[in-house]
């Protein structure tokens, strides 16, 4: 299922289990939908009002919910602005989830490293 309303997603699922695959995908969106990659801090408030509707979302969702991000913080720093914005903005959200969320695993190479 594709959905740009992830939030809703969550409080309406009905199944045993749901997998978001992925949240960076998710995060461009909600970024672009606001307007937000000059780093205008009227647009990055409204990006950052729906981040913290997916932080409350997350643990009353009543699925067993999977959520797949990519990992920004041991590469490149990105020559421009705005791959510095996402990859501050993806840093930011991760670090946000692991904290509302049960378990916590980093994928590396296809090994599962349990974090949390």
């Amino acid at each position: 299922m594709e959905t740009s309303d992830l939030v809703g997603e969550l409080g309406r699922s009905v199944g045993s289990a749901l997998l978001v695959d992925d949240l960076a995908t998710w995060l461009t969106g909600v970024l672009d939908d606001a307007a937000a990659w000059d780093g205008d801090a009227e647009a990055l408030a409204v990006a950052s009002a729906e981040v913290d509707a997916l932080l409350r979302a997350v643990p009353s969702c009543p699925a067993r919910l999977v959520l797949v991000s990519a990992e920004v913080g041991l590469g490149v720093v990105p020559a421009t602005r705005s791959g510095r914005l996402f990859r501050d903005e993806l840093g930011a959200l991760n670090a946000r989830l692991a904290q509302v969320c049960d378990e916590v695993l980093l994928l590396v190479a296809g090994l599962p490293l349990r974090l949390r």
